[in-house]
């Protein structure tokens, strides 16, 4: 048998108890009140209680048995295991905590917002530890599994803006659609800044024939290193450097203001990073 390692352990479960109450004040103290379509098993959750008044946190719990094994299979053992004890507290939190705490019933919109913004935290905090709540969670996770170059925050919004216009449209209500696309597309937001967005940059090619050049006055300017690539021009066949350089978004018009004075003809290409590991940025 494996050794626990309990530091590890104390740092999943306290990730687990804060993401899990982010998700149960998102669902019960905002969109519950508010009556707008929430998306994945929580949204299904949260209409079999208003219809029925059954506990949502035991629905979300029964509602996952078949994805759970449906999934299982793509997803494995330990992320299984690990998603189980997230979906046991997450269930807790939102039948027993969540219930303590005064309910909002203001304004609509502002409800949407704080439960995208709430939802999105949570999630984003119990995906970067690996595991999930089960349900549409394991539906994403398995696509993101077979589909790896989508992040996370793109597959959320995909999934949920489909569940939460079915459910709209099954409960008749089309304000409360507009709504919940809006607390949707702020999950998905919330979820990529959170997992990637701390870390996000630029990554800057630079197609020149003065590469070295190039390469010191970025590094005089930012302090950032860069890689010389070798390429060749399908046109002029001519040899020439590509420069790459990942930096910070604020440090971005300091490598194009080296480019521009060392080489105005040089051909520069721009990219969005979601997220640099290595010297300078966040440790491997």
């Amino acid at each position: 048998m494996r050794k626990i390692d309990f530091k590890s352990f104390s740092k999943e479960l306290f990730v687990d108890i804060v993401g899990g109450m982010l998700l149960a004040l998102a669902v019960y103290n905002f969109a519950s009140c508010a009556g707008f379509p929430v998306a994945g098993i929580s949204g299904i959750a949260l209409i079999i209680y208003h219809l029925t008044g059954l506990p949502m946190g035991a629905v979300t719990l029964a509602l996952n048995i078949p994805i759970v094994i449906f999934c299982y299979k793509f997803l494995g053992r330990d992320f299984f295991i690990r998603s189980v004890k997230t979906m046991i507290i997450s269930s807790i939190l939102l039948d027993y905590v969540a219930p303590l705490l005064p309910v909002y019933e203001g304004d609509r919109l502002l409800a949407a917002i704080c439960t995208g913004v709430l939802q999105g935290l949570g999630f984003g905090m119990i995906y970067s530890m690996n595991t999930s709540t089960g349900g549409m969670d394991f539906v994403i996770m398995t696509i993101r599994k077979l589909k790896p170059y989508m992040s996370i925050g793109k597959i959320t919004l995909i999934t949920d803006i489909t569940v939460v216009g079915i459910g709209g449209l099954l409960l008749g209500e089309i304000e409360g659609i507009i709504y919940g696309f809006i607390l949707t597309y702020i999950v998905s937001m919330v979820i990529d800044k959170y997992m990637y967005g701390l870390d996000a940059g630029k990554v800057m090619f630079v197609v020149t024939e003065h590469g070295m050049d190039v390469a010191e006055k970025i590094s005089d300017l930012t302090e950032r290193g860069s890689t010389l690539l070798k390429a060749k021009g399908s046109f002029t066949n001519q040899d020439k450097d590509v420069v790459m350089c990942a930096c910070h978004t604020k440090q971005m018009h300091l490598v194009q203001e080296a480019v521009k004075k060392v080489d105005r003809e040089a051909f520069l290409i721009t990219m969005e990073s979601n997220e640099v590991r290595g010297e300078g940025f966040k440790e491997h």
